[in-house]
């Protein structure tokens, strides 16, 4: 009976030590098979010097109040400084806001653009995208805005989703009204209206 109590005993001791072992040699093999084949193990010292030779800044927002008192608040994914230009940021997935004094707003975004800092300009660059909070919806091929009052002009031609229709001109202007109640829009250089009756 007491062979068969040491031999009991043993075996729930060896148990106590393999079974242990056993769970972590499993999860050692999920994590080593966990990584797909594909998926980099180790960066390279040179892309780590790169990294930390630019000066880049994630997420950064600026805002400020223009000359007619409308509040224009500017974010993006990145920003960096430009090395030929002094003053000069250059920036990713560039997002602006105009919220004007009587309570309308625009909404300016572009896949990159640029802040001077001495000319107080934004400037958007490639494509970029407008809307309105009146339901103007815009594409156009580039953008400036001056910060201190708040004047957004288009590069060149640009093509609207109006809500009574489509529009195309060779240039807009927006400006916040002179009684401060909403913002101006200024098409010129060839506006071409198809006017679509609302049921």
């Amino acid at each position: 009976m007491r062979g068969n109590d040491n031999l009991y005993s043993a075996m729930v001791g060896w148990a106590k030590i393999l079974l242990p072992l056993c769970a972590l040699a499993l999860l050692a093999t999920l994590f080593l098979f966990a990584r797909g084949q594909n998926e980099p193990t180790e960066i390279t010292f040179s892309e780590v010097e790169a990294i930390a030779r630019e000066q880049r800044l994630s997420a950064p927002r600026f805002s400020g109040v223009t000359d007619d008192g409308a509040i224009l608040s500017i974010h993006a994914r990145s920003a960096r400084p430009d090395a030929t230009q002094p003053d000069t940021v250059n920036i990713d997935d560039l997002q602006m806001r105009i919220d004007n004094p009587g309570g309308s707003h625009l909404t300016v975004t572009a896949t990159e653009g640029e802040l001077d800092g001495r000319s107080r300009l934004a400037r958007f660059l490639g494509l970029a995208r407008l809307e309105t909070s009146s339901g103007f919806q815009m594409e156009t091929n580039g953008l400036i805005a001056e910060l201190d009052s708040g004047l957004v002009t288009s590069d060149g031609l640009l093509e609207i989703h109006a809500p009574f229709g489509e529009l195309t001109a060779g240039q807009v202007t927006f400006q916040v009204s002179a009684e401060n109640t909403g913002q101006q829009m200024l098409f010129t250089d060839g506006v071409r209206l198809l006017y679509e009756p609302q049921e």
